[in-house]
């Protein structure tokens, strides 16, 4: 099931949130989305917000009927936003925002991605990604960790885990990638958001070894 689209209600007041809530637990409402839809819509709250997550613009916009009806029962005034998913900017934008309709497009997209990526780590001083490493061996991951210093790469060594700071997605994946191919089978290299404790060990311009590692 796709969750592209995402339905956010502004209940104002926590106390609304919690009665919308026992609603849902009820399977009142529930009840009415899983039956007049082939898949599910995805409900969660944070607060005085609750978030619907749907497959189809559709189906959204029907949970925010169901929504509005419920809160015109009780008079509760609350406020909705909905948006969509974009795939190539990873962020939630403007529903009627058409997505890239080809290569070409998707390949714009995703390097306006990875610039705005690399300039966000340098304003904010540490990175957006990090490199996972993690190995049975302890002495597997210092010899790794050895290596990576000696070439200018800042690292975080912990027992059988190792971090790697990372600029954008790009450098990410490519650093991965070789590092999959240096360590002993049976370790696990991922990609992640970013560790602050990464920006301890690293150096004033800590990206510039980094970039064109995803080219």
């Amino acid at each position: 099931m796709s969750e592209d689209w995402r339905l956010r209600v502004d209940l104002h007041e926590d106390g609304i949130s919690n009665l919308f809530t026992a609603r849902m637990e009820s399977r009142e409402l529930t009840h009415d989305l899983e039956t007049s839809f082939q898949d599910r819509v995805v409900v969660s709250t944070d607060g005085p917000e609750m978030f619907c997550y749907a497959g189809t613009r559709e189906q959204a916009e029907r949970a925010a009927e169901l929504i509005r009806k419920v809160a015109d029962e009780h008079n509760w005034e609350i406020d909705f936003e909905l948006k969509r998913w974009h795939p190539i900017a990873e962020e939630w934008r403007d529903p009627d925002e058409a997505l890239p309709a080809d290569a070409v497009q998707r390949a714009e997209e995703h390097e306006e991605l990875i610039e705005d990526q690399r300039e966000e780590s340098a304003e904010q001083g540490h990175p957006n990604y990090e490199v996972r490493v993690q190995s049975k061996s302890h002495h597997d991951i210092v010899k790794l960790s050895d290596r990576l210093q000696s070439e200018g790469f800042p690292v975080v060594r912990r027992w059988h885990f190792l971090l790697l700071g990372a600029a954008d997605q790009d450098d990410a994946n490519a650093l991965a990638e070789r590092i999959r191919g240096e360590v002993p089978e049976g370790s696990v290299v991922t990609v992640e958001g970013n560790f602050r404790e990464v920006v301890d060990v690293q150096p004033p311009n800590p990206f510039a070894f980094l970039g064109g590692l995803g080219g």
